[in-house]
């Protein structure tokens, strides 16, 4: 699996709404300390708007916040809102595969490939990273040495 600059980016920026809950930052705030260039955010925010995890506030005041707990946000609902599935093949959700019968089980690893980035991506939240605090069978799964090279 390949995470794209524009999945870490929005990551990054949801993580740091999370830290700054629930006082809104500002667009350069956020490129600021995250370093994302401001226009790529920009466009990132937007997105992450239509999806319905960031809210937007005018004003002096104003800027971006979640929108709703950064416990209830994972990261599974962030990469969705930036770039769909999490899994794909050929633009295809893996159960809807057609392949010859000589292949056929190939289905099945794809299948078991999005399931596993389900278990990653959709049990870790906002609030997890904020506080660096990952849940142990993450934490569990990036210590293990052999997942580390």
């Amino acid at each position: 699996m390949r995470i794209s600059a524009k999945e870490d980016y929005a990551v990054r920026a949801m993580v740091e709404l999370a830290r700054a809950e629930p006082d809104p930052l500002k667009r350069e705030q956020i490129a600021q300390a995250q370093s994302i260039p401001t226009t790529f955010l920009q466009n990132i925010l937007v997105e992450l708007r239509h999806s319905e995890l960031v809210e937007a506030q005018r004003g002096r005041d104003g800027g971006f916040r979640l929108a709703r707990p950064a416990a209830t946000i994972t990261i599974a609902d962030v990469v969705r809102a930036v770039s769909g599935p999490l899994a794909t093949i050929r633009g295809a959700r893996p159960p809807a595969l057609q392949y010859d019968p000589s292949v056929e089980s190939l289905k099945d690893v794809w299948i078991a490939l999005r399931a596993s980035i389900r278990d990653v991506l959709e049990h870790v939240s906002l609030a997890d990273v904020a506080a660096g605090k990952l849940p142990a069978a993450i934490r569990k799964a990036a210590d293990k040495p052999e997942n580390r090279e």
